[in-house]
């Protein structure tokens, strides 16, 4: 049998689990721990190394680039919403890391009729995306930004026929949904990371209540297991 000795035997094919040099160089300016030293060290290393994470460098930087992409999934997610009869739709994230275009850009595209504006807890910054796709920051409070918007706007009927919270809408969507005999508050809870309820939309959602539920009914979950072996070794 032949043997083709010229073939790289790390060759990657496919993803693997880490990112190539172009994608790290894209998306780590993002992060907020980002140093032009990085690009530097990226630059040395070649992708077979990025992209098997073959050295503790390039498992750091690996991991701030999964924790980008994690933020900016996690905020499109679990941000909650309402929209107003002008067409704005707002609401306000939590966001570290420079992701704010790309949730915006995700409801632009959901909602290319609307003006989305979205408060940063953590900047203390609103940015609106309009029609147009243009995005601007301004340093006001969600709710001025908002109402100086939808004061040029012209009342929409499709819009004004729709109000409700988005406290409203949840709770609507979970009645007609949920089955009470069928309730499992442990798997509930498995399908939402526990990092999930420090976000705006989540702190006093409906899902609380499945918490509740989990913690006054005493079942395990592997957190609970991880944090008992935690405190036995220390």
């Amino acid at each position: 049998m032949s043997c083709n000795n010229s073939q790289d035997p790390l060759q990657v094919n496919g993803r693997s689990r880490g990112y190539s040099k172009k994608e790290l160089l894209e998306y780590l300016p993002r992060h907020s721990d980002f140093s032009p030293i990085l690009v530097r060290e990226i630059n040395k290393l070649p992708n077979i190394i990025l992209r098997n994470m073959g050295t503790p460098f390039a498992r750091r930087i690996i991991k701030m680039a999964k924790e980008i992409s994690l933020e900016a999934y996690r905020a499109i997610q679990f941000t909650r919403t309402e929209i107003n009869n002008r067409g704005v739709l707002y609401g306000t994230v939590l966001l570290k890391h420079k992701v704010m275009d790309s949730v915006l850009n995700y409801f632009h595209e959901r909602w290319p009729q609307c003006i989305i504006c979205l408060y940063n807890e953590h900047r203390k910054i609103t940015s609106i995306i309009n029609e147009k796709g243009i995005i601007q920051e301004f340093k006001l409070p969600l709710n001025n930004v908002v109402e100086k918007i939808s004061s040029n706007r012209p009342i929409i009927s499709y819009f004004d026929d729709i109000q409700f919270s988005g406290k409203e809408i949840f709770e609507s969507l979970y009645e007609s949904q949920n089955i009470i005999e069928r309730e499992n508050p442990r798997y509930f809870k498995s399908m939402i990371p526990e990092k999930c309820y420090e976000l705006p939309g989540m702190r006093n959602g409906i899902e609380k209540r499945y918490i509740d539920k989990r913690h006054s009914a005493k079942t395990k979950t592997i957190d609970d297991f991880c944090y008992k072996k935690i405190r036995k070794n220390k």
